[in-house]
C-alpha cells in the first residue's frame, strides 16, 4: 500500500450580482495562462476558512468573510507525485465595490463573468467542476 502526502487548498467564489471573479494565472508559472478562483495552499496549522480569507486579501487585494462551502474536490498530483490534493471552493463575500488589485507574480488578468460565460475560458479542472455546484 502506498502512502500519500496531503495538500490542502482553499478557492474563494466572489459573486459580484450574478458575476463571479476568475483570476489568470501568469504565463510563467505552474498552470500558466489558465484561469481559476482565487486561493491557494493551507499554512501548516491553519483554519481552512482563515486561509481563504488570507488568499483572497494576497491575490485580489479584496477583504472577504466566508459565508459558505460550495464544493470539494480531491484528485492525484498532476506531476505524478506521491500527492493527494484536497480543494474546498468557499462562498465568500466582500464590499462589493474595492477594485481588485493582482499580485503580478502570480495572476496577470482578472474577470467578472457569470458561471455560464465563464465555460469559455481555459479553467483549472476542479474549477470548472465547481461551476455547476452550489
Amino acid at each position: 500500500m502506498t502512502d500519500f502526502a496531503e495538500k490542502h487548498l482553499v478557492y474563494c467564489w466572489i459573486e459580484r450580482g450574478d458575476a463571479v471573479l476568475f483570476i489568470r494565472r501568469s504565463a510563467k508559472g505552474f498552470l500558466g495562462g489558465r484561469w481559476e478562483l482565487p486561493g491557494g495552499t493551507v499554512e501548516p496549522g491553519e483554519p481552512q476558512e482563515a486561509a481563504a480569507v488570507r488568499e483572497a486579501a494576497e491575490e485580489t487585494g479584496l477583504s472577504v468573510r466566508v459565508v459558505g462551502e460550495r464544493s470539494r474536490h480531491t484528485w492525484m498530483d498532476v506531476e505524478g507525485r506521491p500527492l493527494r490534493i484536497h480543494a474546498r471552493v468557499y462562498r465568500v463575500a466582500d464590499d462589493g465595490h474595492t477594485e481588485v488589485v493582482l499580485n503580478p507574480d502570480e495572476h496577470d488578468e482578472c474577470v467578472w463573468l457569470p458561471p455560464a460565460r465563464a465555460v469559455e475560458l481555459d479553467l483549472v479542472d476542479h474549477v470548472r467542476e465547481s461551476l455547476t455546484q452550489t
